[in-house]
C-alpha cells in the first residue's frame, strides 16, 4: 500500500513541475488538461480526478468540457489541481501561478499585478507548510485550521472558509475528514495512517466560494432504473472506467459504446445516479491562490509524498 502512494506521489509531483516549465501565455486549457493527464498515464499511474485549471476568482472543479477553446492570459492566476492513483492509491496535489506575458484583459492590467499575486501564492505556501508542520497522530482537526488561518491573517488576506481539505483512502478521493481552513471547534485527533490532502486557499475577498451552473466533473453514486438505454450504457462504462472516482465527460468522448448526447447525462443527474461537482468562484470576484500537498499521518509528524 505505502509503495503505491509514494509512487502516485513521484508522479503527481513530476507532472506538476512540468505543468510549471509548460503553462505559457496564450495556451488552451484543453492542452494543459490533456498533457497533465497524459503525462499521469505515460508515468505509470491514471488520473484519480480530472486536472483542474481554476483561473482568477475561479476557485475549484473547472476542467476542459469537450473542445474547450478557453485560453490562459498573461496575468492570470491559475491554479493547477492534478490527482494520480496506482491501484486506486491516491496523490493530490495543487499548486498556483500567476502567468507571464502581456494581457489584453483589462480586468488583468487595471486590477491586478503580479507583485500581489505572488503574495498571495506566497501565502497560500505559507500557510500549507504551516499545516503540516502541525499534523502527527493524535492532533485535533480544529488545531490545523486555526493555524492555516492564523498564518493567512498575519499576511491580512483571508482563506475560503468554505473549502477544506479531506482524507482519502483507496479509490475513495473524499473519505470523510474534513481539514478546515479556519478555526473550528472540531475535536477529531488524526490516527496514524490517516492519508490527507492539505489544501489552503488564499484570498484578498470575502473568503466564500458559491456554486456556478457550469459542471464539467462527475462521480458515480448508485445503480438507478433508468429509462434511456443510452444512459443505462453510459452509466455501466462510468461505473467499470472510474468506480467512484471522478470523472470529465470529455474522458466519455469517441467511446462508441456510451453515449455522447447532454440527454443521456442529464438523466443520470437527475436520478442521482451521478453527483455533479459545479464549478466554485469567490463570492465577492477577488482572486484565489491554492497550495496542496498529500500527507501520510505519522506518530511524531508527517510523511509528505508529493513533495
Amino acid at each position: 500500500m505505502i509503495e503505491n502512494y509514494i509512487k502516485a506521489g513521484k508522479i503527481v509531483k513530476e507532472v506538476r513541475n512540468l505543468a510549471l516549465k509548460e503553462i505559457t501565455n496564450g495556451m488552451k486549457v484543453l492542452d494543459l488538461v490533456n498533457l497533465i493527464e497524459g503525462e499521469i498515464i505515460n508515468r505509470g499511474a491514471f488520473p484519480a480526478f480530472p486536472c483542474n485549471i481554476s483561473i482568477n476568482d475561479v476557485t475549484a472543479h473547472y476542467t476542459s468540457p469537450p473542445k474547450d477553446e478557453s485560453i490562459i492570459d498573461g496575468g492570470d492566476l491559475v491554479k493547477i489541481d492534478l490527482g494520480a492513483h496506482v491501484e486506486g492509491f491516491i496523490a493530490d496535489s495543487a499548486v498556483s501561478v500567476s502567468v507571464e506575458g502581456e494581457s489584453d484583459s483589462s480586468e488583468n492590467k487595471n486590477h491586478y499585478n503580479t507583485q500581489f499575486q505572488e503574495e498571495l501564492i506566497e501565502t497560500a505556501n505559507e500557510a500549507l507548510n504551516t499545516a503540516i508542520s502541525t499534523i502527527r497522530a493524535g492532533v485535533e482537526v480544529g488545531k490545523i485550521g486555526e493555524e492555516v488561518e492564523k498564518t493567512i491573517h498575519l499576511q491580512e488576506l483571508k482563506p475560503v472558509a468554505n473549502l477544506t481539505g479531506h482524507s482519502m483512502d483507496q479509490w475513495i478521493l473524499h473519505s470523510g475528514i474534513s481539514i478546515p481552513n479556519i478555526k473550528e471547534n472540531n475535536p477529531h485527533k488524526l490516527e496514524e495512517g490517516d492519508v490527507l490532502a492539505i489544501e489552503p486557499f488564499v484570498t484578498d475577498g470575502v473568503g466564500l466560494v458559491s456554486d456556478m451552473k457550469d459542471v464539467y466533473i462527475y462521480r458515480f453514486l448508485r445503480n438507478r432504473p433508468l429509462r434511456m438505454v443510452q444512459a443505462r450504457k453510459l452509466l455501466e462504462t462510468i461505473k467499470t472506467e472510474y468506480k467512484i472516482l471522478p470523472f470529465a465527460q470529455r474522458w466519455l468522448e469517441g467511446d462508441e459504446k456510451t453515449a455522447k448526447s447532454n440527454m443521456a447525462m442529464r438523466q443520470l443527474i437527475s436520478s442521482r445516479a451521478v453527483y455533479p461537482y459545479h464549478v466554485l468562484r469567490e463570492n465577492s470576484g477577488a482572486r484565489v491562490a491554492q497550495a496542496e500537498h498529500t500527507v501520510i499521518v505519522e506518530p511524531e509528524g508527517c510523511l509528505v509524498i508529493t513533495e
